[in-house]
């Protein structure tokens, strides 16, 4: 999925349809997660919406509850709305659902279509037919607390592969 230079960031975009539950629930536990490993300055994270919806929000109340409780802090963050840049400046753009890849694939120059995926990919927990993250919008508080059981699991998996990737490329680490 990647093409880098050696010594270049990886810059990971994750993907949701409002930008306010999904998307940034797992942009502040994958930052966690980078945070944690002490690879935070070889690794960019944002997380944007395919829909106008809500630019320059903050997350839905009930997320950062969620992820609040878990030690993930989801305040400062604020919606946007993808921009034909991040084709370029990402090298993983993640979508939480196959309607959200279907809009990015739409929307992608064919050159970049190669970093298109669906986060779920990266699962190593719920691999056994959990291809999406569920959208927990219009459901009670147990709907979060899935997304985030979901995004952990993926961003751990996610992170294994960019560091194993980068060891591949002769990254520094």
């Amino acid at each position: 999925m990647m093409n880098r230079r050696e010594g270049t960031r990886t810059n990971v975009l994750f993907v949701c349809m409002g930008n306010i539950c999904r998307s940034p629930t797992a942009e502040a536990v994958f930052r966690h997660q980078v945070i944690a490993a002490g690879v935070e300055e070889e690794i960019h994270i944002d997380s944007a919406g395919t829909h106008d919806y809500h630019i320059g929000e903050p997350p839905d109340e009930r997320a950062q509850r969620a992820a609040g409780r878990r030690g993930y802090d989801t305040k400062a963050l604020r919606a946007r709305m993808v921009d034909e840049k991040d084709f370029e400046f990402f090298h993983y753009i993640l979508a939480m659902d196959r309607a959200n890849l279907a809009v990015l694939q739409r929307e992608c120059p064919a050159e970049y279509s190669h970093k298109l995926g669906l986060l779920m990919q990266y699962s190593e927990k719920f691999s056994e037919g959990v291809q999406e993250v569920p959208d927990p919008y219009f459901g009670g508080s147990q709907g979060f607390e899935h997304v985030l059981n979901l995004v952990e699991d993926a961003g751990r998996g996610l992170l294994n592969r960019i560091r194993t990737e980068n060891r591949e490329m002769g990254c520094a680490e």
